[in-house]
């Protein structure tokens, strides 16, 4: 007999493993895609909620102390706050909260800075948004964003909802080249329902902002939605002279700076105007190694907002500058000679922007009004 002997190996993993291969593949490929799914669905989600900025109430930065040269419209806000604060004193009464504020007015006049001081002065929650991020190319996600945006409002009333440039998505309906069914058209729809059902008890307050309060739709301009029309102008000379004071606050300031003086010379300046106008006097004081800002870099920076900066290395022949020099001397020898000119504060011959060289003038006051006397002077000084 012949004897065997038979070695039983061991267990052959790698054998089973490549048995079992196609089937761990398969199973993480499924994981992605159902993984990738649910991210979609979230981006999906969050694509249609709204892009609002919320402010919180408890740490206000801007009060009605930081505005000025609005006086009309901090009274007429003023109310709104009062709403805020204790509704309840003219729910008693019977009287109505109202849903919303327009704010009117040109660019730079403190439209939005106005909309933050009544929620820092209310104390409440303040909402921002654009009303160009309601748009999408999406038909609906519009809509969706107004009603996300009135849900978070709604769930901390009382609060304020600041629309700014409204007139991007409340413009009159019916000029769309897509009907009924254009997107922008659908977003709108959703504000007036949205502002048209609030709850008498829910102290929600829109406030909106706009340049073109003439394209709006009617149906958002009426009483119900936009109570109230506030119109933010241009500061006069008053205006003016606060403004300067306020953005100057806290900045060091030699002896020299008159604010009366730059309110004449600043005559059609916007709040944003005279806040950069501080703003470049103090940049012009560093650059200049002062330690404190003197009039005359504010001085220097009216000429650099009206006219540029000054373009010193620019070569001029002698007999250039002597026809500069006779030309604004012509300027400023007729101002002196006719009545109803503006007196003359300052002539230059440095070459700023496209000008070689330029006059300018000190009104007296601010005019509304023109007469054909007031032109014809003008005209003569500006030839």
């Amino acid at each position: 007999g012949v004897k065997f002997l038979v070695k039983t190996g061991g267990f052959d993993w790698g054998s089973v493993m490549i048995s079992f291969l196609p089937l761990i593949l398969f199973g993480a490929l499924l994981f992605f895609l159902f993984r990738s799914a649910r991210g979609a669905n979230t981006q999906a989600f969050n694509f249609a909620r709204s892009r609002a900025r919320l402010a919180g109430g408890n740490k206000p930065t801007v009060t009605f102390d930081d505005v000025a040269g609005v006086d009309e419209a901090k009274a007429e806000l003023q109310e709104i706050v009062e709403f805020l604060k204790s509704p309840q004193k003219f729910l008693a009464l019977g009287a109505r909260i109202p849903r919303g504020v327009l704010l009117v007015g040109p660019p730079g006049c403190g439209k939005t800075l106005i909309a933050k001081a009544v929620a820092g002065q209310a104390g409440v929650p303040f909402y921002s948004i654009s009303g160009s991020e309601f748009v999408e190319m999406f038909v609906g996600v519009g809509a969706s964003r107004v009603r996300d945006l009135f849900d978070q409002a709604k769930r901390n009333s009382p609060c304020i909802v600041f629309v700014d440039e409204i007139d991007a998505v409340g413009r009159h309906r019916g000029a769309g080249l897509g009907g009924g069914h254009d997107e922008r058209e659908q977003t709108l729809n959703q504000i007036l329902v949205e502002m048209d059902g609030f709850d008498s008890s829910v102290s929600v307050i829109v406030l909106a902002a706009t340049n073109r309060p003439d394209i709006l739709d009617p149906a958002l301009l009426r009483p119900g939605r936009f109570d109230r029309h506030v119109v933010i102008d241009q500061p006069d000379i008053n205006g003016r002279k606060a403004i300067l004071e306020v953005h100057a606050k806290g900045k060091p300031l030699a002896k020299d700076i008159d604010f009366q003086t730059l309110a004449k010379e600043t005559a059609g300046f916007s709040g944003a105007d005279l806040a950069n106008l501080i703003n470049e006097g103090a940049i012009l004081a560093a650059r200049h190694n002062h330690k404190e800002i003197h009039m005359k870099e504010l001085e220097e920076s009216i000429d650099r907002v009206i006219a540029g900066p000054e373009k010193k290395g620019r070569v001029i022949s002698q007999r250039e500058k002597e026809i500069i020099a006779h030309h604004e001397t012509g300027h400023a020898l007729a101002a002196k000679m006719l009545p109803n000119a503006d007196p003359v504060h300052k002539i230059s011959i440095v070459a700023r922007g496209m000008m070689g060289g330029w006059t300018r003038f000190l009104p007296t006051e601010d005019r509304h009004l023109w007469t054909v006397s007031q032109f014809e002077d003008r005209l003569i000084v500006s030839l």
